[in-house]
Parts: structure tokens; C-alpha cells; sequence
């Protein structure tokens, strides 16, 4: 699922997590109204979460993970991380009372492609959850103005997460997905998912665009 879909498509899942009962019950009612979405699941912190897609398996997995970062258990940019790893390509949207822009940038090295802050208007809300779907990142209008004003030379890499630097790596070193994949204990359909999600952040088309970027940006030192 791409994009939010009409009444005549399968809508998009998506998993709720939020330590705030009241929170979860607001979201769900608000984007039960919204005939591309289905929220199939909530969970009060991220390891809860991480329990409830292990019990999902593979087919039952939610397109959409909507998640604060304050919680009483596990927060939301461990379980950004955690996603990132495991389910690289569930969409990570974090939705938060915080506009600390260090946040920001924690949750965005984890893996989330959205943040939105809880006092944002319903449309603003939507519009992120169209762009996370489509795989572009999305910031509230406010943070985006102050990561502009602060980071305003920041690089491609800059985006990337620590695994994604790390199958880049091995890509640079001219390793094939399987050897990349026992490198890092994965599996070659997470290294596959990683290099799509690597030649979206990057703008690179092709496999040979890639090894060419990854050859040309990284060190030797890095590479090694």
C-alpha cells in the first residue's frame, strides 16, 4: 500500500501504539473516518507492539506504524530502531508532543520517516500519513521550519540510519545481498528492502547507480 486508498481498494493497516488510552481511542476514531485506513491493532508501549507483530507473522503485517516517543515502557524510537531491523518495510510515523529538534533527529536515525506533532490539525496528520505510505518523509510544519533553519547544509547521508550506512557499506565493498545479509544477521529480503529504501532516500535508480554512489561517498576507511 502506497497511498491512501479508496473505498474501493483494500485499505491501509495500521498498528497504533501510544501509552495513553484516551490517545489511542481519539486516533482510532479519527482515522476510522478515513476510507483508505483500518487500524487492525494498539499496543501501549514498544515492546507490546513488537509482541503483537510477532504474533501478526508476516501476512498480517500492518503497512503503518503510528507511535508516540514517550512511554512507560519501551518508547517509540527504540521501537523505530527495532522496526527498522526487523521490519524494514513497515512505515514509521511518529506522532508526538515533543518539537525538540534532538528528538527529531534520534527518531529519524532510527528509521521513522514522519513526525507530526500531536497538536498539529487533523489535515496535517493525514497529509503524513500519504507520505510515509508513499515512502517520502514528513515533518510538521513547524519542525520542518527548525531543522531548516539549524541543519541547513545537511547531506543525503545525514538520512540514513545506522543499518542503512551499514548495507551501504557492504555494498560499497561489492558484496552481494546474501553476503551482506550473513554479515549482518539478516535476512537477504531485509538487505533487499534496505537498498530499495537506500535508492529512494539517495534518488538513485539501479543497482549500478548505487554501487557507483556507495564506491564514491564512502571512505575507504568506512568501506573496510
Amino acid at each position: 500500500m502506497t497511498q491512501l486508498a479508496d473505498s474501493a481498494e483494500v485499505p491501509a493497516r495500521v498498528l497504533l501504539i501510544d501509552d495513553h488510552a484516551l490517545v489511542r481511542d481519539g486516533m482510532r476514531m479519527h482515522l476510522a473516518l478515513q476510507p483508505g485506513l483500518r487500524v487492525v491493532g494498539e499496543a501501549d508501549d514498544g515492546e507490546a507492539a513488537l509482541a503483537w507483530l510477532d504474533r501478526a507473522g508476516a501476512a498480517e503485517l500492518p503497512d503503518l506504524v503510528i507511535t508516540d516517543i514517550g512511554m512507560r515502557g519501551m518508547g517509540g524510537i527504540a521501537l523505530a530502531a527495532a522496526l527498522h531491523d526487523r521490519y524494514p518495510e513497515l512505515a514509521v510515523l511518529i506522532v508526538s508532543m515533543h518539537d525538540n529538534l534532538e528528538y527529531v533527529r534520534q527518531a529519524v536515525r532510527a528509521g521513522a520517516r514522519g513526525y507530526v506533532l500531536k497538536d498539529a490539525p487533523a489535515d496535517e496528520l493525514m497529509a503524513a500519513i500519504q507520505s510515509v505510505l508513499a515512502g517520502r518523509v514528513f515533518y510538521s510544519a513547524r519542525i520542518a521550519r527548525g531543522m531548516a533553519e539549524q541543519s541547513p547544509a545537511a547531506g543525503p547521508l545525514d538520512a540514513l540510519t545506522p543499518r542503512e550506512r551499514d548495507i551501504l557499506r557492504g555494498i560499497g565493498r561489492g558484496l552481494a545481498n546474501k553476503e551482506i545479509a550473513a554479515q549482518l544477521g539478516v535476512s537477504v529480503r531485509t538487505v533487499e528492502t534496505h537498498r530499495l529504501n537506500l535508492k529512494r532516500k539517495l534518488g538513485i535508480e539501479g543497482r549500478a547507480g548505487l554501487v557507483k554512489y556507495a564506491v564514491e561517498t564512502l571512505g575507504d576507511s568506512e568501506r573496510e
